[in-house]
């Protein structure tokens, strides 16, 4: 393994890396005949990808781009985006990844604010991106990504002097959250590698093999979790990277039997999804280790891991520290939301609103720090111009997650829901994310989102929003006969399984449900702004049913 200096930077480890694993491969693509690029597939080694990063850098270099620039990759999961961001980081230019599923508005918006010198888009993508550039103040160069970056405009502005250092940014990751606009989390070099360093260092039923992982991770590049997570942790290790260029539940085992992957990264509807293909004798022939990810269901984690043959060790983390907490030792707790423990390098407190430590077993949200003398060390830089959103965030010395978890006798930690999504009923607490862990269990339901409305003698109350699965016959019927009794089975069915005040009071129905690209649900955005969500004609009013037994 590549062992970190606090002065590394990511050509530094780069360079060491192509040294001491030249002919391995570090990057890999997924063989896929209907495919319109690499159909055969790719592998590139780790002294390929030093000689084109080095091609590549001297290219941005010759035409004045270095440090302090900020360039936007739209490149969608495709082995030029490691390379351009490899260049660029060497240089010290700081790269924006773009998310190909944001609309002309979203992208317009990351470009202003991000305030973009330079945009590396796929032909593909560059109609969409010409689009967007008809809304925004700040108009970067755009060019399609260069074999060899010879030829490039002209840097808009001289790039700043000095060295690249481990405090440099290397990446603004926009985080997409569940309210208002995205902030731009600034990510160092040393953040990057750490975070690297970290996962390569978890052992156990998490330990990574020097020169011989192979981590498949279907995961967008625009997110901390495949760009940052594991790419740096294979770098580290002389492992590899195979890249699928999304999450395609019917292609899942041909490419991890085709690229021999040993590792795989996860979300949660990653096991749902496979779990409702066809049995087949392909989803046991392979040589996965384990999963890494987080978000499965509890009613599925040990239903999958009978199925497929491995381990799904749930981890957490977020864009502002991706040095992951995981339950991957002989206690783990299988089905329970369990993460991990605390560990020196990161601290954790699970605190009430006035950040004060409750009692194990209380919900409290989680808070994070590196140690009390250096709280901040190896988390982001702060949000991209932003340092009151920042400080707000860093409150008494804790970083804020606005997760909210509970901690056993021993330390483990529990994920329960995000504060956000805390439902407040005639004083009591609801997580949204029981409610829709129990509704996601009912056949017919294909995807849910649980909210909290208004209600004038309940503070708060529930309301589910469910799509139903496509096959089922009652969606032949339409959406107003679904209404009339649909709703009321999924009500019963929450009744048997939760406390009384926990079933929704209100059930909405959709044909889907608003998602970022890493499939997370956007509930900001199920209902129009400043719309009330009780007006909604689809709605089923349910609250006169809700009562103790």
């Amino acid at each position: 393994m590549i062992n970190l200096a606090e002065n590394d930077t990511i050509a530094s480890v780069l360079h060491r890396a192509a040294k001491a694993y030249h002919p391995l491969p570090l990057i890999a693509v997924p063989p896929h005949e209907q495919r319109n690029y690499l159909a055969q597939g790719l592998e590139i080694s780790y002294g390929e990808v030093a000689e084109r990063v080095q091609t590549l850098a001297e290219g941005y270099a010759a035409a004045g781009y270095g440090l302090g620039h900020r360039v936007g990759l739209f490149l969608d999961n495709r082995p030029e985006h490691f390379l351009h961001k490899l260049a660029l980081n060497s240089i010290g230019a700081c790269c924006v990844p773009m998310n190909p599923d944001y609309r002309a508005a979203e992208l317009a918006y990351l470009i202003d604010h991000a305030r973009l010198d330079l945009v590396v888009v796929l032909p593909s993508r560059r109609a969409a991106l010409e689009q967007a550039l008809l809304e925004t103040a700040n108009k970067p160069v755009v060019v399609d990504p260069p074999l060899g970056a010879s030829g490039l405009p002209r840097a808009p502005r001289p790039a700043h002097k000095g060295p690249v250092q481990a405090s440099t940014a290397s990446s603004i990751l926009y985080t997409s959250g569940t309210t208002g606009r995205p902030k731009g989390c600034v990510l160092s070099h040393r953040y990057e590698l750490a975070s690297g360093a970290w996962y390569a260092s978890r052992g156990q039923m998490a330990k990574i093999r020097e020169g011989q992982e192979r981590l498949y991770n279907p995961l967008p590049q625009f997110h901390v979790n495949a760009s940052i997570l594991s790419f740096f942790c294979m770098m580290l290790t002389g492992g590899c990277q195979i890249q699928a260029e999304r999450f395609q539940p019917t292609r899942w085992w041909t490419d991890i039997r085709a690229t021999d992957a040993t590792i795989v990264h996860y979300l949660g509807v990653v096991v749902s999804m496979l779990l409702n293909q066809p049995v087949t004798e392909a989803e046991r022939s392979h040589r996965i280790r384990f999963g890494f990810g987080a978000g499965v269901e509890p009613e599925l984690h040990a239903r999958f891991e009978q199925r497929f043959g491995f381990p799904l060790l749930e981890i957490w983390g977020m864009t502002e520290i991706v040095r992951v907490l995981v339950d991957n030792g002989p206690e783990r707790q299988v089905g329970t939301r369990a993460f991990g423990k605390a560990m020196p390098g990161l601290q954790v407190r699970v605190a009430d609103h006035t950040g004060q430590e409750v009692a194990d077993g209380e919900v409290g949200e989680m808070l994070v720090r590196h140690s009390e003398a250096q709280p901040r060390k190896d988390f982001f830089s702060g949000y991209f111009d932003d340092p009151h959103a920042t400080e707000a965030a860093w409150q008494g010395g804790w970083f804020h997650t606005g997760d909210m978890v509970t901690r056993d006798a021993h330390g483990m930690l529990h994920f329960v829901d995000r504060r956000k999504n805390i439902i407040r009923r005639a004083g009591e607490n609801i997580a949204a994310a029981e409610v829709e862990a129990v509704l996601l269990t009912h056949p017919l339901v294909e995807q849910v989102a649980v909210m909290a409305v208004d209600d004038p003698l309940r503070e708060q109350e529930v309301l589910a929003c469910v799509v139903l699965k496509p096959e089922d016959p009652h969606t032949e019927l339409g959406l107003v006969r679904v209404r009339l009794d649909v709703a009321k089975q999924l009500f019963e069915f929450c009744m048997a399984r939760l406390a009384y005040y926990k079933a929704p009071g209100y059930v909405v129905f959709r044909e889907e449900i608003p998602t970022t690209g890493t499939q997370k649900i956007q509930k900001h955005r199920i209902f129009e702004q400043g719309s009330d969500p009780l007006a909604d004609p689809l709605l089923v009013d349910l609250r006169d049913q809700k009562k103790r037994d």
